[in-house]
C-alpha cells in the first residue's frame, strides 16, 4: 500500500465519522507495532492539508521490559515533526512477577490504557487515536461471540466521560495486509514487542480463526466488518 492509499483510508475514516474537529490535540498511541507506527504516518500526513486544524503528541506507555529500545521511534518522530513523550510504568513487573498473571492481557490493557489516558490529560490532549484496523474490528466481533455470548464491538468514536476524552479509530477501513504492504515498502521502524504472552493470546486465536474462515469462505471477513458496521449504526453498540 502505498502512503496516499493510506491517506485516502484514513480521511474517509476521519470524515464518515466526524473524528476531527477545529482544535484538537489528539495523542497517538504508540506501542512501536506496525498498526500504530502506521498511524503515526496518516495522520502527520493528514495534518498537512486536512481543512481542521489540529495537533499531534505520540504516546508510548513503557511496560518496564529491559529489552525495549526506542531509539528508531524518536528519529521518526522527529522526522515527521511529531512531539513524543514516553510513560515509564512498572507494569510488566506487577503482570508477571508481582500478581503471576495466567491470563495477563486484560489487566495489562486496563493498566496500559490509564496510564495512557493520564498522560494525554497531562499533556493536554482532548482526543486519542487507537490503531484498530479492519481486522481487528472483525476480530473483536468474534472474541464477544466466542467468549461473551454477546455481538458487540468497539465504536469508531467513543467518548469516554469520566475521563473527559474522546477515543477515535482512524484505521478502520485499513486491512491489515495492507498496513504489512505499507511498513515493508516504506522500511517503517516496528520494533517488536518484549511481552512475554505476544502472539499467545485469545486475540491471536481470533485472528487465525479469520484466516481460516476467509480462506474456506472468500469474502468473509468483508461481510463481517459490514455486518458490524451496520449494528453500530442501528443499535449503537
Amino acid at each position: 500500500m502505498k502512503l496516499q492509499q493510506l491517506y485516502s483510508y484514513t480521511r474517509k475514516a476521519i470524515d464518515d465519522y466526524h473524528m476531527i474537529s477545529e482544535g484538537d490535540h489528539i495523542a497517538i498511541g504508540i506501542s512501536g507495532g506496525k498498526d500504530s507506527l502506521a498511524m503515526l504516518y496518516a495522520l502527520s500526513g493528514l495534518k498537512r492539508f486536512y481543512p481542521a486544524d489540529f495537533s499531534l503528541t505520540a504516546v508510548t506507555v513503557d511496560l518496564g521490559f529491559e529489552n525495549l529500545n526506542l531509539d528508531r521511534i524518536h528519529a521518526l518522530c522527529r522526522e515527521l515533526a511529531v512531539p513524543y513523550h514516553i510513560v515509564t510504568t512498572d507494569i510488566g513487573k506487577i503482570i508477571f512477577e508481582d500478581r503471576k498473571e495466567s491470563s495477563p492481557c486484560s489487566l495489562c490493557a486496563k493498566m496500559r490504557k490509564g496510564a495512557l489516558n493520564q498522560a494525554m490529560k497531562d499533556l493536554g490532549c482532548n482526543k486519542v487515536a487507537y490503531a484498530h484496523h479492519k481486522d481487528d474490528v472483525v476480530e473483536t466481533m468474534l472474541l464477544s461471540l466466542v467468549y461473551e455470548g454477546r455481538f458487540h464491538c468497539f465504536s469508531p468514536v467513543t467518548y469516554l466521560d469520566r475521563m473527559d476524552m474522546t477515543v477515535i479509530r482512524p484505521l478502520i477501513y485499513v486491512q491489515e495486509a495492507d498496513v504489512i504492504g505499507f511498513v515493508n515498502k516504506y522500511d517503517v521502524p516496528v520494533v517488536k514487542s518484549p511481552c512475554p504472552a505476544d502472539g499467545h493470546t485469545k486475540r491471536e486465536y481470533a485472528h487465525l480463526l479469520l484466516q481460516q474462515l476467509n480462506r474456506e469462505n472468500p469474502g468473509v471477513k468483508e461481510r463481517m466488518f459490514h455486518a458490524v458496521q451496520d449494528a453500530l449504526t442501528q443499535w449503537k453498540l
